[in-house]
């Protein structure tokens, strides 16, 4: 590498191009929003940031460049304190929201500097001494700046949908501010002597943004060309071996070139397409070792068994795309996780190659046992968090049990000798304190009863005592009621002002009491009672319920998920046009979800980064999910509807999608029509 370019050169112009970057798409973002009506309603909002917008988004800037020119990660993040609610810090789908826009950022500038990229990817894996550029490697790549923009529109007061919006407009300026910086970077490599080795480093290797990229916004995802069957190859090879020799036969071809698919039979196709499972890159060493010895057993079940090469169901093509899925979520040969599935896969292994004369019932039988073999797993991935998990699942059902710790104590206090202060906080106030302790504690501890009986201890407490050894009795009663009240109202964090004004009323009738005279004056205005719902007021539908509570939480993203390396080019993806607004789709995401296994593997899009994690917990009515990563500290929950948006936007797929042997059946396809 010429000794003319510091290996920083490229990250010091981008720290110098910071600030004017900020003021150019600051007034970007302005010409955009006052040239399209459709953005008018934005500008309110706008205009009340702009003038921290520039700094903000120099400032973080320069924090994720800073971080890069010291060699490290700039999006990587520490995993936070185990135990407790901070653990499982709940993904809703504003944070959803926020992760598509940055998708959309990253996506749009990579389609618009794809060439670039990969320029300036390679040379900072040359730089590092690796044979493939890793996006993450990149410290410039889009996901950076589109992280530093949405730090700078999430320090301002807007709603999580005006910043979603905010940054959806800012995407096309963004991405051509940043195409004129990697394209001066280009020419920076090219004055330095060093394009051609940039350029091609790595040609080896596959390039997952060369072949593969997700294309959400324009309403497709990208798969493989072909999709063959195992029937539809069947039936072509056996076209095939039937074509007449002679005329018409297929033309000789050069001894030097690749060996053809000529006249395949049936076990020769057999052989073929396990070969080609094999060969598939994902397959680390041992997995592949693994699948090598149940050959012997698909070998033979495929002399009695003619439907082997006809379906494409058929429980031995299961039963391998269940095995390899799940080991290729693994990128360790020695994650104690897949170690152990390794062994267990051995005795099953070994079950199958002992038997002289499979069936295809037996393969169904290891395949169960192996499903329920990675649903243990993964239920004891989540074991160590059952008690957050519990509380996430009792934070859901908040909304509801206030409307009816509410309703029960409209009824208890609607005859009470209570003041309008303290009346009002019972209705309020205590209501949530008594909420707080059923979601804190469970429904029905010994926290939340005691919270519950404090309103009739409260209320018999405001009794007129009918001689002096009662007012006695009362005297003793009130500092344990008090100290109470005030231990509820610190459990909501109510502020003084207030709780106070409620204290002193109840401090004033209890004055009355200890005198021998009744809580209430003679003639005080008493609370009015509760209004009843209108007879047509319907009860909220599961799904307001669930977008309240959403608008109640202030979630954040577990920063962890930014740690894995995830290769997009081998991501299976899916029509993203399956997923929008229209009935047919909506139908669509409710089979996806209703169809969640626990054990299977996702990759999801967060933040900017893709990441395998596996299903590891759901709770009942399937609103709140748990993903565990690859590493064992890494914990993920995300609402139903956080898992709606990653899926409408493309952000999420499983890995199961794309299996092992569809993609042997697309190649040999592709071989026997001499692609």
């Amino acid at each position: 590498m010429s000794s003319s370019l510091h290996p920083h050169a490229l990250l010091d112009h981008a720290l110098t191009e910071a600030g004017p970057l900020a003021r150019e798409l600051l007034n970007l973002v302005q010409d955009e929003l006052d040239r399209q009506p459709q953005h008018f309603p934005l500008r309110e909002g706008w205009r009340k940031l702009r003038a921290r917008f520039a700094a903000d988004f120099e400032g973080r800037l320069i924090e994720l460049l800073q971080a890069g020119r010291r060699g490290e990660d700039p999006l990587q993040r520490t995993l936070p304190a185990s135990g407790g609610l901070d653990a499982l810090s709940l993904v809703d789908e504003h944070q959803a929201l926020q992760d598509v826009a940055i998708a959309h950022i990253a996506r749009t500038a990579e389609e618009l500097s794809r060439a670039e990229l990969h320029q300036i990817g390679n040379f900072y894996a040359a730089l590092r001494g690796i044979a493939r550029a890793r996006e993450r490697d990149n410290p410039l790549r889009p996901a950076l700046y589109a992280h530093a923009l949405h730090h700078a529109l999430a320090a301002s007061a807007l709603s999580p949908q005006a910043q979603y919006e905010l940054m959806r407009v800012a995407a096309a300026p963004l991405a051509n501010a940043l195409h004129r910086q990697y394209s001066h970077a280009v020419a920076v490599l090219q004055a330095a002597n060093i394009s051609d080795m940039v350029a091609s480093h790595g040609q080896g290797a596959t390039d997952p943004q060369a072949h593969q990229r997700l294309a959400a916004a324009h309403g497709v995802a990208t798969r493989p060309p072909t999709h063959g069957t195992l029937d539809g190859l069947s039936r072509r090879v056996d076209a095939f071996n039937s074509r007449p020799q002679g005329l018409g036969a297929p033309p000789a071809r050069d001894p030097q070139a690749p060996a053809p698919f000529v006249r395949p039979t049936g076990p020769d196709m057999l052989s073929r397409l396990y070969d080609q499972i094999l060969a598939d890159p994902r397959l680390l060493p041992p997995l592949k070792a693994l699948l090598a010895r149940l050959q012997i057993a698909v070998v033979r079940l495929a002399r009695t068994d003619a439907s082997l090469l006809r379906r494409q169901d058929h429980p031995t093509w299961s039963l391998l795309n269940r095995v390899a899925a799940h080991g290729m979520a693994f990128d360790r040969a020695d994650d104690a996780r897949f170690t152990g599935f390794l062994r267990f896969m051995e005795a099953e292994a070994q079950l199958l190659v002992d038997t002289p004369t499979p069936t295809a019932v037996l393969f169904q039988q290891v395949l169960s046992r192996v499903d329920a073999h990675i649903d243990q797993q993964a239920r004891q991935s989540s074991e160590r968090n059952a008690d957050a998990l519990a509380l996430l699942e009792r934070e859901q059902l908040r909304t509801q049990w206030r409307d009816l710790v509410r309703e029960q104590i409209d009824h208890q206090i609607s005859d009470a000798p209570l003041g309008p202060r303290m009346h009002r906080l019972l209705q309020t106030a205590w209501v949530d304190a008594i909420v707080t302790a059923m979601v804190r504690h469970g429904r029905d501890s010994q926290e939340a009863l005691a919270a519950m009986e404090l309103v009739d201890a409260l209320i018999d407490s405001l009794v007129t005592p009918r001689d002096m050894a009662d007012r006695e009795a009362l005297r003793m009663r009130l500092p344990v009621l008090i100290e109470r009240l005030v231990a509820g109202c610190d459990s909501i964090q109510l502020a003084p002002a207030q709780r106070e004004p409620a204290f002193a009323e109840l401090m004033a009738q209890h004055a009355r009491l200890l005198r021998g005279l009744p809580a209430l004056e003679q003639g005080a205005p008493r609370p009015a009672p509760p209004r009843a719902a209108p007879p047509s007021a319907a009860p909220p539908s599961a799904d307001e319920i669930v977008r309240r509570l959403m608008e109640e939480r202030d979630s954040q993203l577990p920063s962890h998920w930014l740690s894995a390396d995830v290769d997009r080019g081998e991501l299976p993806t899916v029509p993203v046009q399956l997923y929008n607004d229209a009935p047919d789709a909506r139908q669509a995401v409710a089979r996806w979800m209703d169809e969640l296994q626990i054990g299977r593997w996702f990759h999801l899009f967060i933040q900017g980064n893709w990441h395998t994690a596996q299903l590891a917990w759901f709770s009942e009515d399937r609103q709140l999910t748990l993903f565990v990563g690859r590493e064992a500290d890494e914990r993920l929950p995300l609402t139903r509807r956080a898992l709606e948006a990653l899926l409408a936007n493309g952000l999420i797929t499983a890995l199961d999608e794309d299996n092992i042997v569809q993609r042997a059946v697309d190649t040999l396809i592709s071989d026997l029509d001499g692609g």
